[in-house]
């Protein structure tokens, strides 16, 4: 009987699990309709950067308008989904925790949005036209006359703004995680070294080979890991103080005039 009701426990949860993808999905298309009005708005504003001005930049297909738009779109609903899917994945996952663990965890929510912002405005702002200034000099110092696609520019900016975005998440979902008490700070801090050889192998794929960008893009993405050990050790040590106070409560003794 034991073993059925784990094949039912096993059927629900898949059964759960297929309910928030579905639920993430539906808002992702909406958020590509939304993001299909906004996409000529934002493409102008790209346009208009000091970043692109300068270029001419030309249609090499008959999709290539069609496709940036659909890029443009998936990005503003990537932003619209985000805080929706980090929702989703609270409410999977929220069954297994302590009561006051769903309440911790579920006021993180808003700020994988603010978070992944800051991450587009810093990918976007800094290393975008720092990387596109490097691949510039590098053209022109070849004598090669630039002539660059529609397509091939806004490819060379979604590939540095998303995964940098996405990465500026990292302290919340060690926070997450700490709390559901898969990780802790002195797990991280034994990760270290490697995390760090992935952050900086991450840093050197994403931006143009030279030693400026490599370094401007590390340095975050390495305080973002000691920010999320630190923010993983506040946690980690309330919950040690919160298992001894329930221990101690347990271990009281009984009253023998009761």
């Amino acid at each position: 009987m034991s073993v059925e009701q784990d094949e039912m426990s096993i059927f629900e949860h898949l059964g759960e699990l297929r309910k928030r993808i579905i639920y993430i999905l539906i808002v992702f298309l909406a958020g590509l309709i939304i993001g299909l009005f906004l996409a000529k708005p934002i493409y102008d504003y790209l346009l208009q950067a000091d970043t692109a001005k300068d270029f001419v930049l030309h249609a090499f297909s008959f999709w290539d308008a069609i496709g940036i738009y659909m890029k443009i779109s998936m990005v503003v609903s990537l932003v619209i989904s985000i805080p929706w899917i980090a929702y989703q994945l609270w409410a999977f996952v929220g069954p297994g925790l302590r009561e006051q663990e769903r309440k911790a965890a579920l006021r993180y929510v808003p700020f994988v949005l603010i978070l992944f912002l800051a991450g587009i405005s810093f990918a976007y702002y800094i290393v975008f036209p720092m990387a596109l200034s490097f691949t510039t000099a590098v053209t022109i110092s070849m004598g090669l006359e630039e002539t660059y696609g529609i397509t091939q520019y806004f490819s060379f900016m979604f590939s540095l703004v998303i995964p940098l975005a996405l990465l500026f998440e990292l302290p919340l979902v060690v926070m997450f995680l700490t709390k559901i008490r898969i990780l802790n700070p002195l797990r991280l801090r034994k990760m270290r070294k490697i995390s760090y050889f992935v952050l900086v192998f991450i840093a050197v794929v994403i931006t143009p080979p030279d030693f400026i960008s490599d370094f401007l893009v590390t340095i975050p993405l390495l305080l973002l890991y000691e920010f999320s050990v630190f923010v993983s050790a506040l946690i980690y040590r309330k919950q040690l103080a919160a298992d001894e106070a329930l221990e101690a409560k347990y271990r009281q003794p009984t009253d023998p005039t009761e």
